[in-house]
């Protein structure tokens, strides 16, 4: 039990840091790109890869109850975060959508509660408390103030990817990590194909290498490698203690847009980061009670 919360930590971590590159690498894309290449595109270059799989290993079929699951994740995790995000990216800095992207532990817990049958305990949530606190201080520091569309679409973002997260970590435990965002990939590549291939012009061809780069990162790692170790680490670690990882991600992210943006960073934001990775550790060490659902008895008895 204690090697498979030890690997979901390991795997959640380097989930985290892949997803932490996500909002860098669509700053860098979207002006080339656009909003529909960037935020849906991705998602046809990773059904590419992921139906070769899938063909390759001739994947079984998920049964109705994983599809309906499946849905769920393929809303929050391969339309509304890509598509949201690029929007906020066109007018929000990365270090503004990383703050506020922080919520997302508190989101996928509460989820976890209802969807995967997990009750942290008081412990995980003061240390869940705290580290929104330490986060929200450092965007008031940033100066958020009114909130503007961007900011909008990244709540709404948060809020479907945290219900992603949760159903996906538990759905893993029947499928594998893989499986469940290639499937919900899958799901929802074919609803994209004739909005990109209709924003596909040969201006883009002028794009820079850098953009390029960001372009097939976000369709091959953020959209699918990232999750398989994200999912797989939920599965094996839980989903409230794993996703704890994810208060690291806001800093993370910050720190990228300093090595590649060329944004600054100050004493504030590395002990502000201190204090978060505090936070982790304290929600990493809390007691988690797994609550049998009424879902786990029916498959259990079946």
């Amino acid at each position: 039990m204690e090697n498979n919360i030890k690997r979901g930590m390991v795997l959640g971590f380097i989930g985290i840091v892949c997803f932490s590159l996500t909002l860098p690498a669509t700053s860098i894309a979207v002006p080339y790109f656009g909003e529909i290449i960037v935020g849906l595109g991705r998602t046809v270059i990773a059904a590419i890869i992921v139906g070769t799989i899938f063909i390759i290993k001739k994947q079984s079929l998920p049964n109705k109850r994983q599809f309906m699951s499946l849905v769920i994740v393929a809303i929050g995790a391969v339309l509304a975060f890509p598509l949201l995000t690029t929007f906020a990216m066109k007018s929000l800095p990365v270090s503004h959508g990383a703050i506020e992207i922080a919520l997302l532990p508190l989101a996928t817990a509460g989820f976890a509660m209802w969807r995967g049958g997990e009750r942290p305990s008081k412990r995980y949530w003061i240390a869940s408390i705290m580290g929104a606190i330490t986060v929200l201080m450092y965007a008031v520091y940033l100066g958020l103030g009114q909130l503007q569309k961007g900011d909008f679409a990244l709540i709404a973002a948060v809020i479907l990817l945290g219900l992603s997260y949760a159903e996906g970590g538990k759905l893993s435990k029947e499928l594998g990590s893989w499986q469940v965002i290639a499937w919900a990939i899958l799901i929802g590549a074919p609803f994209f194909i004739v909005p990109v291939a209709f924003s596909i012009s040969v201006n883009m061809l002028q794009a820079p290498i850098e953009a390029w780069i960001s372009l097939f990162y976000l369709g091959v790692v953020s959209q699918f490698l990232a999750y398989v170790a994200w999912y797989g680490g939920m599965s094996l670690g839980g989903i409230a203690r794993v996703g704890q990882i994810q208060y690291l991600q806001p800093f993370l992210m910050i720190g990228f847009s300093v090595l590649f943006l060329g944004e600054s960073i100050n004493w504030l934001t590395i002990v502000l980061a201190f204090i978060v990775v505090i936070c982790v550790i304290m929600g990493k060490n809390a007691s988690v009670v797994k609550r049998e659902s009424h879902y786990e008895n029916n498959v259990s008895s079946s």
